[in-house]
C-alpha cells in the first residue's frame, strides 16, 4: 500500500485509479423453532446445513494496520476499541505493523503493539524497504530508479528481520510472524522482488529468522510470486505463512489448489486489503455489506486463516478518525468478536439462496454461524446443523440503523432453527452442540501455527555461567491453555544446541508447540530446539510455546533445566 503520509484521502483516490481496485459483484431478526409457520412476507431460501463435523481450516483472526509514521499512532482508547471484544468493539485479534528500515523507527507503533498484545492480538510485521546501504537501483521497465536488495545484502537482511523481532521482543511484543517483503511486485515507490529472488533468500536465508516468515505478499494474490515458494521443497521449509493482499483479486481466483496439494502444515492469509475502495466513506450503506460478502469468500473460497484490512482508523476503514466503529468496522466485527483464533471453520451450505452468504465456525461445543442477506427483500433462512440437539441460540445483528446489536435469545430445537434475515443485514448467530447456553462474547483461544519441520539438532555444549533465566506465562480458559516460554541465556558463551526440561501438572497435555519439539506430551516434558533456534547467544532469548488441555489444574511448572543447568524462573 502506498504511503499517504500525511493523510489526505485524495492520495488514496490516487492509488486507486492506478491499482483498478474493481468492486465485484429493516426490522429486528426473528427466529423461531423449524415447526414455527415462517412469515408471509419472506421469501424462502434452501435449508442451510451445517456439518461440525467436517473441519477446514483453523482460524488465526481478523485485523488490520497501523502505522504511525504515515498517519499518526492510534491513542489509548482507540487501541482498545480495534483490540477489545466487548460492546463497541472491534474484536480484532489480530495487529500488522510496519518493520522500519532505520532502528531509530522501530518504536513509533510499540504502543500500539504492546497493547494489542496485552488484549490477546497476534502481531506481525512487513516491511516496505530494507536498508538503504543494502540497496542497489536497477532498470525496471523504464523505472531508472527501481529498487532491490543487493545479493550480497541478503544474509544482512535476514539479520535485520531478527534484529527487529529481538527488539520488539524486547521491548514487551513477541512477534508472530516477520514478512520477507510487502508487495514485491507492486514496489514502484518501494523494492521489488521477483519471485526467483524471493526463492533464493527462502532457501538461503530464511532459516536463521528467529520467528515464523511470511512470503510472498503478493498485492493481487498473483499465484506466479507464491507458486514458486510451493514448488521449491527448500524454500517452502524455510517458510510459515503463505501471505496474500486482494487488491482488485476475482473471486474467481480465490481458490488455490497448488497450495491444498503441496502447504501442508503451512498457513494461507490475507495480509491487506480494504474493500471495495478507499474513497467511498466506510458508513455508506449498504456498500458495507460488500465487506462482508468478501470476508466470506476470503473464508469460505480461499480458506483464508486470517483476513487483515489496510488501516484500522481512516474514512474508508472499519474505524472512523473519531474513533468509533464505521459501518465496514461493524460488518468486520461480525466475524471478529465471535469468530476468535483457534476456531475452525466447518461446512455449511455457502449460498443457500441469491445474495444470502452462510458460513460456519466451531470451538469445542459452540458454534458460530455467520449469515449475510444482501438481497432488497427478507429471507426465511432454515439452518440444521448435525447432531445437535436443543439449545439456546444468541445472536448479533448489523443492518442500516444497528451495529453488531445483542438481539433476544432464542432457541435450536433438535437441531433447527428457522431465521428471518432482515433485507440488507448481517446477523452472527452462537449456539452449543452440548444443549448449554452460548457463551455472549466466546473467549479468545490462541492456537499458534505449527513450527517449521526440525531437523537434527546438534549436542548441545555451550552456556557456561550463571544459570539460564526462564519465564512461563500461562493464558488458560475452560479446558485449555496456552503457555509463552522465554529462555535467556544468561552465561557468558553461546549455547549451541538445547533442551528445556519441566515437568507438567497433572491433568496437563500439551496438543500442539511452536519453536521447539516436544516430548512426551505430559508429565516429565522435554523442548528441544528447532533447526532455526539451536544457537543462544550470551544474553539473547528465545521464545517458544504451547497449547495444551487440563482438567481443572492450571499450576504452571515449578521448576526448569536446560541442559541439565537448573534455571533462574523470572
Amino acid at each position: 500500500m502506498t504511503q499517504d503520509q500525511h493523510g489526505p484521502v485524495s492520495g488514496e483516490r490516487r492509488l486507486l485509479s492506478r491499482r483498478s481496485v474493481l468492486a465485484t459483484v429493516g426490522a429486528l431478526p426473528v427466529i423461531t423453532a423449524a415447526t414455527s409457520v415462517l412469515g408471509a412476507s419472506a421469501a424462502s431460501a434452501a435449508t442451510a446445513t451445517v456439518n461440525p463435523s467436517a473441519q477446514r481450516q483453523t482460524i488465526r483472526g481478523f485485523g488490520g494496520m497501523a502505522h504511525a509514521a504515515w498517519i499518526g499512532d492510534l491513542t489509548a482508547a482507540q487501541r482498545d476499541t480495534a483490540f477489545g471484544n466487548g460492546e463497541g468493539k472491534l474484536g480484532f485479534s489480530i495487529l500488522r505493523i510496519p518493520v522500519g528500515e532505520n532502528q531509530s523507527d522501530w518504536s513509533r507503533d510499540l504502543a500500539t503493539a504492546k497493547r494489542a498484545a496485552e488484549l490477546g492480538a497476534i502481531v506481525f510485521a512487513s516491511p516496505w524497504n530494507p536498508p538503504a546501504s543494502m540497496i542497489e537501483t536497477f532498470n525496471r521497465n523504464g523505472q531508472t530508479n527501481a529498487k532491490r536488495l543487493r545479493y550480497d545484502q541478503y544474509a544482512a537482511y535476514a539479520q535485520h528481520l531478527n534484529s527487529f523481532s529481538t527488539y520488539m521482543r524486547n521491548n514487551g511484543v513477541n512477534l508472530y510472524a516477520i514478512s520477507v517483503q510487502n508487495e514485491p511486485d507492486y514496489a514502484h515507490d518501494w523494492t521489488w522482488w521477483t519471485s526467483t529472488e524471493i526463492v533464493r533468500f527462502l532457501r538461503e536465508n530464511a532459516g536463521s529468522i528467529n520467528t515464523r516468515v511470511i512470503a510472498p505478499e503478493s498485492f493481487q494474490y498473483v499465484k506466479s510470486m507464491s507458486d514458486p515458494i510451493l514448488n521449491d521443497s527448500t524454500a517452502l521449509a524455510n517458510v510459515d505463512i503463505i501471505g496474500a493482499h486482494l487488491y482488485g483479486t476475482p473471486y474467481s481466483n480465490f481458490p488455490y489448489p497448488l497450495f491444498k496439494q503441496k502447504g501442508a502444515g503451512k498457513d494461507l492469509w490475507m495480509t491487506e486489503v480494504y474493500y471495495p475502495n478507499s474513497s467511498d466513506s466506510a458508513d455508506t450503506w449498504p456498500q458495507a455489506l460488500d465487506v462482508g460478502e468478501h470476508m466470506h469468500r476470503a473464508m469460505v473460497e480461499a480458506e483464508f486463516q486470517a483476513y487483515v484490512w489496510w488501516y484500522i482508523r481512516r474514512s474508508y476503514g472499519p474505524m472512523r478518525e473519531d474513533g468509533q466503529l464505521s459501518k465496514r468496522g461493524a460488518i468486520m466485527a461480525q466475524f471478529a468478536r465471535f469468530v476468535r483464533p483457534g476456531y475452525v471453520r466447518i461446512d455449511a451450505t455457502a449460498n443457500p439462496a441469491s445474495n444470502v452468504y452462510v458460513s460456519a465456525y466451531r470451538n469445542d461445543d459452540t458454534v458460530v454461524i455467520v449469515a449475510i442477506n444482501k438481497g432488497t427483500s427478507a429471507v426465511s433462512q432454515q439452518f440444521t446443523v448435525a447432531n445437535a440437539g436443543s439449545a439456546a441460540v444468541s445472536s448479533w445483528l448489523t443492518d442500516a440503523s444497528r451495529n453488531v446489536a445483542p438481539q433476544a435469545q432464542t432457541t435450536m430445537s433438535n437441531g433447527s432453527l428457522t431465521i428471518t434475515l432482515p433485507a440488507r443485514s448481517m446477523t452472527t448467530f452462537v449456539t452449543s452442540l452440548s444443549g448449554g447456553g452460548p457463551s455472549p462474547s466466546p473467549s479468545p483461544v490462541v492456537s499458534p501455527s505449527p513450527a517449521r519441520s526440525p531437523s537434527p539438532s546438534p549436542s548441545p555444549s555451550g552456556g557456561t555461567g550463571t544459570g539460564p533465566r526462564v519465564t512461563y506465562t500461562m493464558n488458560a480458559w475452560d479446558t485449555g491453555f496456552t503457555a509463552a516460554i522465554s529462555i535467556t541465556n544468561t552465561g557468558t558463551s553461546t549455547i549451541s544446541g538445547w533442551t528445556l526440561s519441566f515437568t507438567l501438572p497433572s491433568g496437563q497435555s500439551i496438543t500442539s508447540g511452536w519453536n521447539a519439539t516436544y516430548s512426551p506430551s505430559s508429565g516429565q516434558v522435554s523442548a528441544s530446539n528447532v533447526s532455526y533456534n539451536g544457537t543462544i547467544a550470551p544474553g539473547a532469548t528465545v521464545d517458544i510455546g504451547f497449547q495444551a488441555t487440563h482438567t481443572g489444574n492450571t499450576a504452571k511448572p515449578t521448576a526448569f533445566t536446560l541442559n541439565g543447568v537448573p534455571c533462574v524462573v523470572a
